[in-house]
């Protein structure tokens, strides 16, 4: 399979910090930038395409006071470049709209569901959990939900063991390796995402953690921006923090297999988007 990397929503510049990985000082370009919605489209063989998340869509960048909290519109500063929209990268790599069949997300917040109506006719996989905080408010708009998406739930229990994660489940009907792995903490029903491609597995961490610095073996400082963002979202951070103990355990122990990236660092997605990763 095939992986693109897409930047669908950049947002406010974030400082880069001490470290000696790209984007710090010492270890990489120490210019700011933007925060991205980093999502990925996925080229199977059989099972058209697969995005994984989706940023904001074209009803955000063409009415945000109708589709974002206003708090969020505040802080995040949004870019809302229409450029940036899943839909149209998608068109701009060659697809039809059509072409996404299944869009799998990480959780509900609104710079990872503004897509989702760009793409009515895909199937949507989400978490039993997840969905069912939804009708909460707040960081969920119902704006991005109203086309009433064709949903595709899992449960938290039984699933299958994915190295030291268990409750693991296989995207229903595709027959691409695409799991979807328990990682609450973030918020409820919290999952990560993991491709099998180019001979190993790129988990999609969401919102798990937002710097490169967070899944190191030895962890380092972060944005304070971003530290802030984490403390003020997170719904349970001893259960995020035990998550993220355990990915970074996997990491330390299959170095060659699995590989993973978040939602929101910039010189992540850099790195992964130039084919430099």
């Amino acid at each position: 399979m095939r992986v693109h990397h897409l930047n669908c929503g950049s947002m406010v510049a974030v400082e880069p910090v001490a470290g000696p990985g790209p984007g710090q000082p010492g270890g990489g370009d120490p210019t700011p930038l933007p925060a991205v919605c980093h999502c990925l489209l996925v080229e199977t063989d059989t099972d058209g395409l697969v995005l994984v998340e989706t940023g904001f869509g074209r009803a955000d960048v063409e009415a945000p006071e109708r589709t974002l909290d206003p708090n969020f519109l505040r802080w995040a500063r949004p870019a809302l470049d229409p450029a940036e929209t899943a839909i149209s990268q998608v068109v701009a790599l060659g697809f039809a709209p059509a072409d996404v069949r299944h869009v799998v997300l990480t959780h509900l917040h609104q710079d990872h569901t503004g897509g989702l109506s760009d793409f009515p006719h895909a199937r949507v996989h989400i978490s039993a959990d997840e969905l069912a905080t939804a009708p909460d408010g707040g960081h969920y708009p119902a704006a991005h939900l109203a086309h009433r998406p064709d949903w595709v739930t899992y449960p938290s229990t039984g699933g299958e063991h994915w190295y030291d994660f268990a409750g693991v489940r296989r995207a229903a009907g595709l027959a691409a390796d695409i799991l979807l792995i328990p990682f609450a903490g973030h918020t409820p029903g919290h999952t990560a995402v993991a491709v099998r491609a180019d001979g190993g597995w790129l988990v999609h961490a969401g919102d798990a953690y937002f710097h490169q610095n967070e899944i190191r073996p030895e962890p380092g400082p972060l944005p304070p921006a971003m530290d802030q963002l984490q403390a003020a979202v997170e719904t349970d951070r001893g259960l995020r923090l035990a998550n993220l103990d355990r990915l970074r355990r996997v990491l330390r122990d299959h170095p060659t297999e699995v590989r993973v990236v978040p939602a929101h660092d910039p010189w992540e997605f850099e790195r992964y988007a130039s084919g430099q990763a």
